[in-house]
């Protein structure tokens, strides 16, 4: 300090004098001042207390030294400071500093990236880095304990045995570290076999029994009533079936009809019979659609399903089931109104055997070469329906497990499985809990171990109630109808994924084709390692053609896309020459599964990474890998259809056109988001989720907005049901010239298919102002 002061006054040319206060407490508490000038301090003994005061007159220039060197003394205090304090931080941060590596649509550099150089950047795993990750994942993958776990009991929905393997899947989504893992719970009515036994018998006159036919498993959501009828033979209860049997001139009403198990839903059936006014409905497994692993044809004692012409509960019809909520009385219209019940291969062989009337179609011939159609015995005895099944409302639960994506979270894939079964279930609900698990566990390990930034979320959910109809999904989606389809971008359903080895078959939403197609092209054949999937099973045909079938009511992948405009895909692998003899019988077993199935683990782990590799497309990559393009294709065809009854139409007073520039907008509307995703810059974070934003609108704009989720749950104009689809256009005009033809009706329904698509359209082309229609 002395040095200091030294300098300073030889640069003012004076010796500088400067003042010192002391604040000291006395032994009575006061406190006192003291000052001293230097000078003094100096010179004298240096105590002066504040009532002895000296005084001391400073010259004005002395002051305005004072007043610079307070200044000067200031800033230079500020400066070293800010100095030291920068030096100070500059030298802690630069060891612990790490790159934060983006994982936006473009991975940006941050502010510390330019400074720090000495730390190698996190490396950024790319498409074929993930891919060669998972299959060394999936490499020694063991699916077969699970489906084991699962099917060693009988689990049917609402039962102690479906709540145990709830906890279990609970417990299992925690031990993977997912991001969370949760359920949610609904009471829906669900429907058991009755105290008193349904019954099948064969009555004389006056009603008296003749024979008792043993009757199989109930069927869920008959309707719960007695009927006499004379019997008829329905083939596979297909409206073609039907139509055949009027061509014939064999009336079906009141009639209770044998149909065989197959090509369409119990639903699908029991509604075209009652369509017909029949009075009732057997349905019964035929040998030459169930056959062992030898292909050797097997009887069937028991078969399973049910009658519910929709999905979900059918006492909350449009609207969720949570927590016992208070709804006014509903019933969904796809209720039966006639009973129905399934019997054996033996039971249905008897009763045909004693058909009288025309002879059966030569396809329709099954277990004689001489097969009649009915309507009566030879003996003239009638059939004696009885079922007495009964509702009973049950607790569900839905268990779910979440990933969280890093740049879009509220964005996600859903992957899911039905959890119940009214038999072992070893293929229907085994199988598909099973690779369930294995997905969450694998891709939770690539995110939390391997470094897998995924952009948006994975949502991992076990269904319940999946055998009354996808009741557990269905009840979720409808509690979430509103917000759903703009944060969920698709639907993988794992349920029957593997139920053989050589062929595959796939029911999905056309935005998914493409998707698809790209997948089994990366995924090598497990029994032969050299070719891929697509290279061995597809041989230069074209596979959606002959490897897609449509999305049937029964498939739980429906809901997602007819009723919430959710893209879904379900994807299943069979054997070549013919379908799983087991499914929906009590005779699906682990054990025959496997005599069924040449290497069942490998083909789970094959299929398990067809489902993890669509997965992580959709979640990797910059744009969401639909094709939204692919719906023009499937709008053109039903424009050519609708040209063929043309002359139909245009004699009615009506035009064609405006349908027709609808279907043309709505192809310019994708033209014009494919162009704007080529000049689009994709390392804009915001302009990349504003192209995807309209990408997942595409399906959802093909739910018609002219009718009732609670009266038409399934909206859908191409997958949907009602008056309100395209298809239900094109089976109209095929009335023509009939009494069941309604002409207003017909004109109704042109006008609100012209407008569906023509706003699917409009939305698509995005702001009011880039439309450019006439009105």
């Amino acid at each position: 300090m002395d040095h200091a002061r030294s300098t300073i006054s030889n640069l003012l040319g004076e010796p500088l004098s400067y003042t010192r206060f002391s604040l000291a407490r006395q032994a009575d508490g006061d406190s006192n001042v003291e000052m001293k000038l230097a000078d003094e301090e100096e010179a004298g003994d240096g105590s002066i207390t504040e009532n002895h005061l000296p005084p001391h007159v400073v010259k004005p220039r002395t002051q305005k030294r004072y007043l610079c060197i307070i200044v000067i003394a200031a800033v230079l205090l500020f400066l070293i400071g800010f100095l030291i304090g920068y030096l100070s931080y500059r030298s802690h941060s630069a060891g612990s500093e790490t790159p934060i590596k983006s994982s936006t649509c473009n991975s940006l550099p941050s502010a510390s990236a330019s400074v720090v150089e000495e730390q190698e950047p996190e490396p950024e795993l790319y498409w074929n880095d993930l891919k060669m990750l998972l299959a060394n994942k999936l490499k020694s993958a063991s699916f077969l304990d699970n489906i084991k776990k699962v099917s060693h009991t009988v689990h049917e929905a609402g039962s102690q045995e479906d709540e145990n393997l709830s906890n279990y899947i609970h417990g299992q989504f925690s031990s993977f570290k997912l991001d969370k893992v949760w359920y949610d719970e609904h009471y829906v009515t669900l429907q058991k076999g009755g105290r008193s036994q349904n019954k099948v018998t064969i009555v004389g006159e006056n009603s008296s029994t003749v024979e008792d036919i043993e009757a199989s498993a109930y069927v869920a959501y008959s309707a719960r009533a007695t009927v006499i009828g004379k019997p008829v033979y329905a083939y596979y209860g297909c409206k073609e079936d039907f139509q055949e049997l009027a061509n014939k001139s064999i009336d079906v009403r009141g009639s209770v009809v044998i149909v065989r198990a197959g090509k369409n839903s119990f639903a699908e059936k029991v509604a075209n019979a009652q369509s017909m006014n029949a009075a009732g409905v057997l349905i019964y497994p035929h040998p030459s659609d169930y056959r062992d692993a030898s292909e050797k044809e097997i009887d069937v004692n028991v078969i399973y399903g049910h009658a519910h012409l929709g999905t979900g509960d059918p006492f909350t019809p449009g609207f969720p089931s949570f927590n016992h909520t208070q709804f006014p009385p509903a019933v969904s219209s796809g209720l039966p109104l006639i009973p129905v019940q399934a019997i054996s291969t033996a039971s249905a062989r008897r009763l045909l055997s004693l058909l009288e009337g025309e002879e059966c179609p030569v396809a329709w011939r099954g277990f004689l070469s001489l097969c009649k159609l009915g309507p009566e015995f030879s003996n003239g005895n009638n059939v004696k329906l009885e079922v007495n099944n009964e509702m009973t409302e049950r607790k569900i639960h839905n268990i779910f497990g979440f990933i969280r994506g890093f740049v879009e979270p509220e964005h996600y894939v859903v992957i899911g499985a039905q959890r119940d079964a009214w038999g072992a279930g070893a293929a229907k609900s085994g199988v598909g809990t099973s690779m369930l698990l294995k997905l969450a566990q694998v891709l939770s390990q690539m995110v939390k171990i391997d470094g897998y930034k995924p952009r948006r979320s994975m949502v991992f959910v076990s269904w319940s109630a999946g055998e009354f109809g996808a009741v557990g999904a269905t009840e979720w989606l409808e509690g979430y109808l509103s917000t759903l389809h703009m944060k969920a971008f698709a639907y993988i359903s794992l349920d029957s994924a593997v139920l053989g080895s050589g062929s595959f078959q796939v029911a999905a939403s056309p935005l998914l084709y493409k998707l698809i197609e790209a997948t089994l092209k990366e995924v090598k054949d497990p029994q032969n390692t050299e070719k891929t999937l697509y290279e061995s099973l597809v041989n230069n045909v074209d596979w959606i053609k002959s490897f897609t079938i449509p999305l049937s009511m029964d498939n739980a992948a429906y809901p997602f896309v007819a009723y919430s405009g959710i893209p879904a895909v379900s994807l299943s692998f069979q054997k070549a020459s013919y379908p799983y003899g087991y499914l929906n019988t009590d005779l699906d077993t682990l054990n025959n599964l496997q005599l069924y199935v040449r290497d069942l683990n490998g083909m789970c782990r094959t299929a398990t990474e067809v489902a993890a590799q669509m997965v992580i497309r959709m979640t990797h990559d910059h744009i969401l890998p639909l094709d939204y393009e692919r719906y023009n294709t499937e709008l053109l065809s039903f424009v050519k259809d609708l040209l063929g009854h043309k002359q139909t139409v245009t004699g009615m007073g009506l035009n064609l056109q405006w349908i027709f520039s609808a279907r043309g907008d709505f192809h310019r509307a994708t033209a014009a988001l494919k162009n704007s995703l080529q000049s689009s810059d994709m390392n804009n974070i915001v302009m990349c989720q504003k192209m995807n934003a309209r990408i997942m609108k595409v399906e959802h704009l093909f739910l018609s907005p002219y009718v009732s989720p609670k009266d038409a749950p399934f909206r859908h104009i191409l997958y949907g049901v009602g008056n309100h689809t395209l298809t239900a256009i094109l089976d109209h005009l095929k009335l023509f010239q009939t009494d069941r033809f309604d002409e207003d009706l017909l004109k109704n329904q042109l006008a609100l298919a012209t407008w569906s698509i023509q706003g699917a359209a409009n939305a698509l082309t995005g702001d009011i102002w880039d439309i450019d229609n006439e009105f």
